[in-house]
């Protein structure tokens, strides 16, 4: 998800993020545990921002967390997310670890963002045997909206793919995965929330063209005009992956 944060244009405000994270904490760390962070020595948090997740992961492990984003500012925005981590700045497509550094990597709303095969190489090549890559990533592809008028899914696509974001990358995860050898478990949320009007926020900071700001308009004013109990219905699906390496993988 995105903003017009000029620090990086592919991150949300400090406080945007640190709501989303709380959104998704529940399912994030189920997949944790079932990735056995507790047991983990060496855990890549990839992708971090602003570390909204990096505390998690120092409090939950038994040995070393390194927070890594390519954004320089982020890192250095408040120190005290990354207490008790180590934090570098770098490319995920050119990991600044040797091969089998660590046994667990987690990436959260970062890979929509990343060259997707270069990313996934790496973090193949840096992940141990038996190491374990949680996932959670959107697809944007499978949105669904009622009542029509509220419908923004076509502004998400050609929004995110001008900002440089693949919108349905939550699909393509897997079977990638696969490819690289790792045995993949997908999760999918078993509940709806109604919407939240931040939703639209986060859409108005993609670079929309011309004729997408008057749309956004009208849907904000459509979404505001229903108050009541369900009376609009947005789900945004998230891929919930964990995914191992063989601990006899080469």
């Amino acid at each position: 998800m995105t903003s017009t944060n000029p620090a990086r244009p592919n991150l949300p405000p400090p406080e945007m993020a640190r709501r989303q994270a709380e959104w998704l904490a529940p399912a994030r760390r189920w997949l944790l545990e079932q990735a056995e962070l507790n047991w983990r020595r060496s855990v890549l948090d990839l992708g971090c921002g602003f570390g909204s997740v990096t505390p998690e992961l120092v409090a939950g492990s038994i040995g070393a967390v390194v927070a890594l984003d390519r954004n320089w500012a982020a890192l250095h925005h408040d120190p005290a997310p990354f207490t008790g981590a180590v934090t570098s700045c770098a490319d995920a497509r050119r990991l600044p670890f040797a091969d089998a550094s660590f046994d667990l990597v987690l990436c959260q709303l970062a890979l929509l963002w990343m060259p997707l095969e270069a990313t996934l190489a790496e973090v193949r090549r840096v992940l141990m045997p038996g190491g374990a890559l949680v996932a959670i990533e959107p697809d944007y592809g499978g949105m669904i909206e009622y009542p029509p008028e509220i419908a923004s899914q076509d502004l998400w696509m050609a929004g995110l793919r001008r900002a440089g974001a693949d919108p349905t990358v939550g699909r393509k995860l897997p079977g990638l995965l696969a490819q690289h050898g790792f045995t993949v478990k997908v999760e999918l949320l078993n509940r709806l929330s109604p919407p939240a009007p931040e939703r639209l926020d986060l859409l108005a900071g993609l670079p929309l063209d011309t004729t997408s700001t008057p749309e956004l308009n009208r849907i904000e004013r459509a979404a505001a005009a229903l108050t009541g109990a369900w009376e609009q219905v947005v789900h945004l699906p998230f891929m919930f992956i964990t995914a191992f390496l063989p601990r006899n993988a080469p």
